[in-house]
């Protein structure tokens, strides 16, 4: 008898009235000859033709500045130099303790979004590593349900900051995963491209992976991702570097990029824009028009990159707003880059599940086919482009087979002469 049978689901590339068998914590079988009648289980779920996903990943996160909104103070203006003073002032008075709880109850919080993988950037230039160890036991505590990957990150630039190599390696020699950068925030442009050297270096003689923020800025001129995909190309670490950010590639001359796509290609640089975030701090120098803060997503999918969409922040001193859900990513991508085609849709989607599942390495485990981990979510859609639109409420959230999370359906209740007593807002 299998473990766990849902039945009756839609899948995200279409196929419909599908069952999916788990034993084990892995999907056994997967089809639409799977039904109680001929698979029972000991728990069977009827999806009534709703939409089955992988998880959602977060491909990119600050997990050790989240839920602190108000700490010192707010962040009156909202703006990206405001919320970097707001984190100064904060750090001295971080404990472990409290790192712990706000990290601990965001997961909380991602479980409950169907979102089971996280690569969050944990700063290193505080020489106590308090971030750094407060990271590390949170993720111990929640590895039986939630993927949580550490970057490196040298928020106040690794050359710049005194003693921050050395902190970051000391990072990554405790348990941290990823080597992370910011070159666009050492002093000088040669500062910026020389960090992304040493710390290419680094990832290749430690087998590291690397994510940088890289080019998060409006002036064209800033071009690391270029540095980027060189050095990785030099190394041989195609398809394990990743670019953040790069919003400066909204403000470069159509034919510089024309020449640095093809670059990024070569190195299989994977991308993770964060929309929300990127929307909401780029442009803040100009009037009217304002750029769109985001970099060239269609373009770089075209181009056969691996593109993610990013959360970035939640509730801290740079971004007041957010609950962690990646539906609400994938809603802001779609419409600031102007996807809507129904393939681009589709693409959106893709950006805040199977995407950044693989920028992290997880592509063998999470994904809806026989032999990888029955970890997924069932949404109250019937295929991705309405999640999106709806940003879909969550019925059920599985891991390894076991139901993390769990809603009744979403329904509101209509008191109105002659019309329908309640709506779902699905279309039928």
């Amino acid at each position: 008898m299998l473990d766990l049978l849902i039945h009756d689901a839609t899948l995200p590339d279409g196929r419909r009235q599908i069952g999916v068998a788990v034993q084990d914590g892995l999907i056994a079988d997967l089809g639409p000859h799977l039904t109680p009648a001929s698979a029972p289980a000991v728990q069977t779920v009827d999806a009534q033709g709703m939409l089955l996903s992988a998880p959602f990943v977060d491909a990119h996160f600050h997990m050790d500045a989240t839920l602190s909104y108000g700490l010192p103070r707010v962040n009156q203006s909202g703006t990206l130099l405001e919320g970097i003073a707001l984190w100064g002032e904060l750090k001295p008075d971080l404990t472990q303790e409290a790192l712990v709880e706000r990290a601990l109850a965001y997961c909380d919080w991602a479980v409950a979004k169907g979102l089971l993988a996280v690569r969050t950037h944990v700063d290193v230039c505080d020489p106590r590593l308090l971030a750094v160890d407060a990271l590390l036991e949170v993720k111990r505590r929640v590895s039986p349900y939630l993927d949580l990957q550490l970057v490196a990150f040298p928020q106040d630039g690794v050359l710049r900051a005194p003693g921050a190599m050395a902190l970051l390696k000391e990072s990554l020699r405790r348990g941290v995963d990823v080597v992370g950068g910011i070159p666009h925030f050492e002093r000088t442009m040669a500062d910026g491209a020389l960090s992304v050297k040493l710390l290419c270096e680094l990832a290749a003689e430690l087998g590291k992976r690397v994510d940088m923020h890289c080019d998060e800025s409006d002036d064209p001129l800033s071009r690391h991702v270029e540095t980027l995909a060189f050095e990785t190309h030099r190394l041989g670490l195609q398809g394990r570097v990743t670019g953040s950010h790069l919003t400066s590639m909204h403000s470069m001359d159509n034919y510089y990029v024309s020449k640095l796509i093809p670059l990024m290609a070569e190195a299989q640089l994977g991308v993770v824009a964060n929309p929300l975030i990127n929307i909401t701090l780029q442009g803040r120098h100009d009037s009217y028009p304002k750029r769109r803060g985001m970099t060239r997503v269609p373009e770089l999918m075209a181009a056969g990159l691996t593109v993610a969409f990013g959360h970035d922040c939640v509730m801290d001193p740079w971004y007041s707003l957010g609950s962690g859900d990646m539906l609400e990513v994938a809603h802001m991508g779609l419409h600031v880059a102007q996807m809507t085609s129904q393939a681009a849709m589709q693409q959106c989607f893709e950006a805040v599940t199977t995407h950044p599942a693989k920028l992290l390495g997880l592509e063998d485990r999470f994904g809806l086919a026989v032999g990888r981990e029955a970890s997924f979510v069932l949404l109250q859609a019937q295929d991705p482009v309405e999640a999106i639109r709806l940003r879909a409420h969550r019925l059920g959230v599985w891991c390894q087979g076991r139901m993390l999370a769990e809603s009744p359906p979403l329904e509101t209740r209509l008191h109105l002469a002659g019309r329908p007593g309640g709506i779902d807002f699905l279309k039928r």
